[in-house]
């Protein structure tokens, strides 16, 4: 592997946006930059962007920026064809904030959207997965996504879809209860409690 002295000088915003502008799409997979250190962005635990500490307002560059991200053993890093940098993600790096069901011939499917736009179907290509949320250690539904990323679900969602899940016993655990809605054939959990 190669250190960051390898590197130029650490990069900015403004250089990373360069670097992928004109691209017509993003092969992370194909691209192996050399590591070089960490860049002074954070997603919050709401999704929100922030460069040196100060919000990141533009739309456009966030979205660009949130096409390259990807999670490896550096951790979570912005991956360009000339190199990569490290960020830091205080939750995961998405927040669902919307879902709707779309009808199918496998029965209603739920898609869900994004603080970002992005567009996903809950399925098994991708799942709803119970972690612990780093600061309560509570656990709770995020949604499994390519690259090695998760979107959480936001507060009023989750309440939101909780009121339509049913009880079921768990499979995962004995004398558990898991809370779960379907999306066509899929059985998403959004949570679990001790059986009564």
């Amino acid at each position: 592997m190669l250190g960051a002295s390898t590197c130029e000088a650490r990069m900015d915003l403004t250089q990373l946006q360069q670097q992928l502008t004109g691209l017509a799409h993003y092969p992370l997979e194909q691209w192996t930059p050399p590591f070089c250190g960490a860049i002074p962005i954070r997603i919050d635990r709401d999704g929100r962007w922030f460069y040196q500490q100060s919000p990141i307002e533009r739309q456009p560059l966030v979205k660009l920026f949130a096409a390259v991200l990807c999670r490896d053993e550096h951790g979570y890093v912005l991956k360009t064809p000339v190199e990569k940098v490290q960020i830091q993600v205080d939750d995961a790096p998405f927040v669902l904030i919307d879902a709707e069901w779309q009808p199918s011939t496998a029965g209603p499917l739920l898609q869900v959207v994004s603080n970002l736009g992005q567009i996903y179907l809950i399925s098994a290509e991708y799942p709803v997965k119970l972690q612990a949320e780093p600061l309560s250690g509570e656990l709770l539904p995020y949604l499994q996504l390519p690259r090695g990323l998760s979107a959480k679900f936001s507060r009023s969602l989750f309440y939101r879809l909780a009121e339509l899940a049913s009880s079921e016993a768990s499979r995962s655990a004995v004398g558990m209860v898991d809370y779960v809605i379907y999306s066509g054939s899929y059985r998403c959990v959004l949570g679990q409690s001790e059986a009564s």
